[in-house]
């Protein structure tokens, strides 16, 4: 028996079109999952069609996490195309704003954490309502190294991506015991296009490197096994944690 096939199973991922929502969208479609992108962008749909061309069932949709209104309509939409049935939620979709934090406006903290902790918690709830229906299903939140420590300027984000963490705790203790395992990956540094500011500055990008034992910085391919392990039947009896995918980062 294969505990981490997927085969059969339903799933939708938020910021699915590019980067590492991609890379873990990809990872469930090879695992058998037939599987819901969430873009902001017409990338998304694009993205879905390279997957179907390779003979994977996945499918686009644009939407705006921002409008906390509009989400119960745009989880209806993303489930739809499974069936009405939902096994795995992936929240990956996030923004980022970089400030001092005495000039840090207060549009722009609304803006991050609208998308990035109040939009994943209206998602959990709504996945979790139908997963308790279902009789079970498999949460997966990304949080973030900032969940651990606070980074610099970006509060609005260290804010948000601490939120996640314990809000992944929060919703465990509840539904663990219902059949939801609710978990969250910590990304490590990752050479994607939110970092490309990190990238760009030699110095705070040699500093990065210089304190990762795999010497390099993470890629969506580093996102693969996680996801499948917490979306399949591997992880039954874990619940509530937060695990860090960041090259021994932590560690040093």
């Amino acid at each position: 028996m294969n505990i981490f096939d997927l085969t059969g199973k339903t799933a939708v991922v938020t910021g699915g079109g590019r980067g590492l929502g991609l890379g873990m969208a990809r990872a469930l479609c090879e695992a058998g999952a037939r599987v819901v992108m969430i873009g902001s962008s017409k990338s998304v749909l694009s993205a879905a069609e390279k997957l179907r061309a390779r003979g994977f069932e996945a499918y686009g949709l644009q939407g705006d996490l921002s409008r906390t209104e509009k989400l119960p309509e745009l989880f209806a939409q993303a489930v739809e195309p499974l069936g009405g049935r939902l096994d795995i939620l992936v929240n990956n979709a996030g923004v980022q704003r970089r400030n001092k934090c005495e000039d840090f406006l207060i549009n722009d903290w609304e803006a991050v954490l609208q998308v990035n902790l109040t939009a994943v918690f209206r998602l959990c709830q709504l996945a979790g309502r139908k997963m308790l229906e279902q009789g079970g299903g498999k949460i997966i939140n990304l949080a973030s190294m900032l969940s651990y420590f606070g980074g610099y300027t970006v509060p609005a984000y260290a804010a948000s991506k601490g939120g996640v963490a314990q809000l992944t705790k929060a919703l465990s203790n509840e539904w663990a015991g219902r059949g939801i395992q609710v978990n969250a990956i910590a990304p490590g540094y990752m050479a994607t296009d939110m970092n490309e500011a990190l990238i760009r500055d030699e110095g705070r990008s040699r500093e990065i490197l210089g304190r990762i034992p795999a010497g390099r910085w993470g890629t969506p391919e580093d996102m693969k096994g996680i996801v499948v392990f917490l979306a399949s039947g591997a992880s039954d009896y874990i619940s509530g944690a937060v695990i860090p995918v960041d090259g021994g980062y932590l560690g040093k």
